[in-house]
C-alpha cells in the first residue's frame, strides 16, 4: 500500500511541478493585456470558486469562520496571500523579463531558511550561508543582466519587488506553522479575505481596464484555475500520500528549466546567458541545502 500511496505522491507532484511550469508564460501573456491588479481579482475570483466547490464537497464540512479569538491568523493570511504576494509578485513579472522574474522568485525557499534562525529559533548552518552566497550570487547576476563586476542594476526596483515576496511568502509559510486549520478550509478563508480586500480596491481605483479579448481571458481563469487553485491541491495530496518529503521537494528542480523552454517557445522571449548563468547558480545554492537537508534527515 505504502508503494502505491508513493506512486500517487510522485505523479501528483509532478503534475503540479508541471502546472507551475507554465505560470510564468501565462503571467507574461495575461500582464501583456492588463492590469496585475486586474489579473489577480480575476484570479482569485476563479480559484474563491474552485475552493468552495471543493469544500462544499466534503461529506463533513467544518465550520466556515473561527470563533471570535481565532480570526487573526485567517485575516493575516488572507492579506499575505493572495493580496500582498501575488499584487507584488505581478508587479515584478510585468517590469521584468519572465525568465529573470521566475529564477528569483526561486530564492523563496532560501528566504525561509534564514527567516526561520530568528522566527521560528532554527539553527544558522554553515550549508546556509554558502547555499545563500551561491544563490544570492546568482541574484546580482540577474539584476545586472550579467555584469556583476559593474553594480549597474537594468531594473532595480522589479528586482527588489521580486526579492521582497520572497519575503512575504517565507512570512507566510512560517505562519502556516502556527495555523491549525485544515489547509482547504484555510485556503477558501484566505481567499475570501484577500477577494474582498482586492474588489475594494479594484472598486476604488480610478481605471479599470477589463481584458480586451478571450485569450486574455483565458491566461486569468487559468492562472485563477491552475497556478493558485488545482496545483497547490496537487502537491498538498502529494505531501499528505508520501513519506519522502525531501526527495517530493526534488521535483521542483524541473519547473525552472521547463519554464525556459516554454516562455521561448510561447512568447518568443529571448534566453538570455546571464539568466542561464544566474537560474544554475541559485539552483545549485538550493540544491546544496536541500541535500544537505536530506542527508541530516534521512527519509
Amino acid at each position: 500500500m505504502s508503494q502505491i500511496a508513493e506512486r500517487q505522491a510522485f505523479f501528483m507532484g509532478l503534475g503540479a511541478v508541471g502546472l507551475w511550469s507554465t505560470v510564468a508564460t501565462a503571467f507574461k501573456w495575461a500582464l501583456s493585456d492588463m492590469s496585475p491588479l486586474m489579473l489577480l481579482w480575476i484570479a482569485t475570483g476563479v480559484s474563491w470558486c474552485l475552493f468552495s466547490v471543493l469544500l462544499w464537497r466534503q461529506p463533513h464540512r467544518p465550520a466556515l469562520w473561527p470563533e471570535r479569538g481565532h480570526r487573526l491568523i485567517p485575516v493575516i493570511a488572507g492579506v499575505l496571500n493572495p493580496t500582498l504576494y501575488y499584487l507584488l509578485l505581478f508587479e515584478g513579472y510585468r517590469r521584468l523579463p519572465g525568465q529573470e522574474a521566475m529564477a528569483l522568485n526561486y530564492t523563496w525557499a532560501l528566504t525561509l531558511a534564514f527567516m526561520a534562525i530568528p522566527m521560528l529559533k532554527h539553527r544558522l548552518r554553515g550549508i546556509d550561508v554558502i547555499a545563500g552566497g551561491i544563490c544570492y550570487g546568482g541574484v546580482l547576476v540577474i539584476a545586472t543582466r550579467g555584469q556583476p563586476w559593474s553594480l549597474t542594476f537594468a531594473d532595480p526596483v522589479g528586482v527588489g519587488i521580486m526579492l521582497v515576496t520572497t519575503v512575504i511568502w517565507a512570512g507566510y509559510w512560517i505562519l502556516n506553522t502556527l495555523d491549525q486549520r485544515p489547509a482547504l478550509l484555510a485556503q477558501w478563508q484566505n481567499f475570501t479575505i484577500g477577494w474582498a480586500v482586492l474588489s475594494l480596491i479594484l472598486y476604488r481605483s480610478p481605471d479599470i481596464a477589463w481584458p480586451s479579448s478571450g485569450p486574455y481571458w483565458g491566461a486569468a481563469l487559468y492562472v485563477g484555475l491552475f497556478e493558485m487553485g488545482i496545483a497547490f491541491l496537487l502537491w498538498l495530496g502529494a505531501m499528505k500520500r508520501t513519506q519522502q518529503t525531501s526527495r517530493l521537494s526534488n521535483l521542483i528542480f524541473l519547473s525552472p528549466p521547463i519554464s525556459l523552454v516554454l516562455l521561448n517557445q510561447l512568447l518568443g522571449e529571448p534566453i538570455f546567458a546571464s539568466t542561464l548563468v544566474a537560474l544554475a547558480m541559485i539552483l545549485c545554492g538550493l540544491a546544496l541545502q536541500q541535500w544537505h537537508r536530506q542527508s541530516d534527515h534521512p527519509a
